[in-house]
């Protein structure tokens, strides 16, 4: 469910150590908030900072997995798809993301990031 962006901007969004073990914390985009989350096993995945169901805030979660639990119904989300799991149904946008060594780098929408100077 990545966004299919026509060409990529990498922005250099902090660093590994920023976000502890099976956390997360909250960037504000051009696209609106995105949730950054790391793993046990330390991947690192973007994606929107809004439950499907209500629009919990993903990055106050539980991370457990590779999916994360949100604060207010207990909706289990993929990280790597977006989908919500089991009988919930639902999903949100999931962003490109790499590491630099130990920086984090988030993948934007280049026209998206010119349109908002």
């Amino acid at each position: 469910m990545n966004a299919p962006f026509s060409h990529i901007a990498w922005v250099a969004i902090g660093e590994l150590s920023d976000i502890p073990i099976r956390g997360a914390r909250c960037v504000v985009t051009p696209m609106g908030k995105i949730g950054i989350f790391r793993t046990a096993e330390n991947h690192v995945y973007a994606i929107e900072d809004h439950c499907p169901h209500k629009g919990g805030p993903l990055t106050q979660g539980i991370v457990h997995g590779a999916s994360v639990t949100c604060p207010l119904h207990n909706w289990v989300i993929d990280l790597e798809t977006g989908q919500a799991l089991g009988a919930d149904e639902g999903a949100v946008k999931t962003l490109p993301i790499r590491l630099d060594g130990s920086v984090i780098e988030l993948g934007l929408d280049s026209a998206l990031l010119a349109e908002n100077g």
